[in-house]
């Protein structure tokens, strides 16, 4: 069963042959878009499976012997992210067959879409530090097409920052890989953990980690280089801003759990730097926030101040810390995603993007309005909704560890999340209309099936996560403690052509 470790990455690359093919017909490329959503879910959803009892699926590319070939890696952590890929994915799919213009699939949307689907599952299904390197540059490529579809001069001025930053990130990692290679003789992740041992007190090598380290918190937008994500995301259309919000930064923050936990497994500098970034994203992520008004502005700062409290639980590195985690990027994915394509439909019934423009939502959009308010209120960490339970697992890992500094920031800013969360339902939904009735726009039946049904989607799983966070944390926690044992995953790769 291990060539299912391909299996996302070649259905994203068949879906995306196909919608080649169907260039010329617009309804059967956006017909196929949805069909190939459902492939990949289902790819997923099998890999996820297998993965959970076999714990892990190893492919050596061409039958070559580790650390010689190319290897597919795929562990309880990857697998998870790949599901999660999946499932935004179908949701961010459906949500787009109504809202991506003729003009923009001219102009190449679900072409780009699927080489960053392909470029994000690639990058969770590699053992190779190199190719992780490669999946990047894939996925910066799409993502620049993707953000300057509509040639707009914010979205241009946006996506120039973003370009900009995330190739000094880019030129960071190739140094970092470059002199590792230098060091360990290897670019297998197994192996390079393997070799890393005979010079773990080398400070060298820590400085290599380290210049790798700010590389990916780059791409996971964290302290001081994130201003590339609220400068780009908010630009884009409402599709693109839901899968870039929701999985973009994960890939980054996916690469710094690998990092910290296979590479050089523990490392105090490094894991007080993070600790350090960690705080200091949350809180001018979230300040930031609060003084935003333009609707997917805002969100976007939040997705600042939200991946500082994943990375919290990875610098404090203890078993609840990291199963906290994994809990909270789960939490994080589903809510994140359906905030933005929320916003989406507020500001197209709306005609502003402006909050402060926007009104009466809860009486012409009661529905919509009770999913926001459990996604938002679920993302503020308001008991029993999912985000609570990712704060507090976090929190209590803090407090046992004595970061009392970190565990403080980390509650100012839960209450800075949740003022912001009330502004924009206070603006947004509870105040009167501020503009005439007939400018607002209404949904159609196709049209509200296509928006409505991702969300409710999405909402129901977050509900799930709140209501029931046993099965989900269970999950976290076998993750949390395989990564700790950097061992299962040597063994697993390193042990012969699979």
């Amino acid at each position: 069963m291990n060539w299912l470790t391909l299996l996302p990455v070649l259905t994203c690359l068949f879906v995306f042959s196909i919608n080649c093919a169907l260039w010329r017909s617009y309804y059967w490329q956006k017909t196929f878009h949805i069909v190939g959503s459902f492939l990949l879910l289902f790819a997923t959803i099998f890999v996820f499976y297998v993965t959970y009892h076999q714990e892990m699926l190893v492919l050596q590319v061409g039958g070559y012997r580790a650390p010689f070939g190319v290897s597919f890696v795929v562990d309880l952590l990857g697998a998870l992210m790949l599901l999660l890929t999946g499932i935004t994915s179908i949701c961010v799919s459906m949500y787009s067959f109504s809202d991506i213009t003729h003009k923009m699939q001219r102009s190449g949307f679900y072409l780009a879409y699927w080489v960053l689907l392909m470029g994000i599952c690639g990058a969770f299904s590699t053992g190779d530090l190199f190719n992780l390197y490669v999946w990047f540059e894939i996925i910066l490529i799409a993502s620049f097409i993707l953000l300057v579809l509509d040639n707009k001069k914010a979205q241009i001025d946006g996506t120039m920052k973003y370009v900009s930053v995330n190739l000094v990130a880019t030129m960071l990692m190739l140094m970092a890989i470059a002199m590792l290679y230098g060091i360990t003789g290897t670019l297998n992740l197994a192996d390079m953990a393997q070799r890393i041992h005979a010079h773990s007190s080398s400070g060298i090598l820590v400085a290599v980690v380290l210049l790798l380290t700010l590389a990916f918190s780059i791409k996971a937008a964290l302290f001081p280089l994130f201003f590339w994500l609220p400068a780009s995301y908010h630009t884009a259309n409402v599709a693109t801003a839901a899968i870039c919000a929701g999985m973009l930064t994960k890939v980054g923050v996916y690469a710094l759990i690998r990092l910290m936990t296979l590479i050089l497994p523990g490392n105090h500098y490094i894991l007080t730097f993070l600790l350090v970034s960690s705080a200091l994203t949350m809180l001018t992520g979230v300040l930031g926030a609060a003084s935003q008004f333009q609707f997917r502005r805002l969100l976007s700062f939040h997705i600042v101040s939200q991946i500082g409290y994943m990375i919290m639980g990875l610098a404090v590195y203890t078993p609840l810390a990291i199963a906290g985690s994994i809990y909270f990027m789960m939490h994080n994915v589903i809510v994140k995603t359906n905030l933005f394509l929320i916003s989406g439909v507020c500001t197209r019934t709306g005609r502003a993007n402006d909050i402060r423009r926007l009104g009466g939502l809860y009486l012409k959009f009661p529905i919509l309005s009770f999913l926001f308010f459990v996604s938002a209120f679920s993302m503020a960490g308001i008991p029993p909704l999912s985000g609570f339970w990712g704060k507090m697992i976090l929190l209590q890992s803090t407090l046992e560890t004595s970061h009392y500094i970190v565990a403080s920031v980390s509650i100012i800013v839960g209450f800075f999340t949740l003022y912001s969360m009330v502004k924009i339902w206070n603006q947004v939904f509870w105040k009167a209309e501020p503009v005439a009735e007939e400018a607002r726009l209404s949904l159609g039946r196709r049209q509200a099936l296509f928006w409505y049904a991702p969300i409710i989607v999405l909402v129901i799983i977050s509900l799930s996560m709140g209501f029931f966070p046993g099965p989900y944390f269970t999950l976290a926690s076998r993750i949390s403690t395989q990564l700790l044992n950097p061992e299962i995953y040597i063994s697993a790769v390193m042990g012969g052509v699979q």
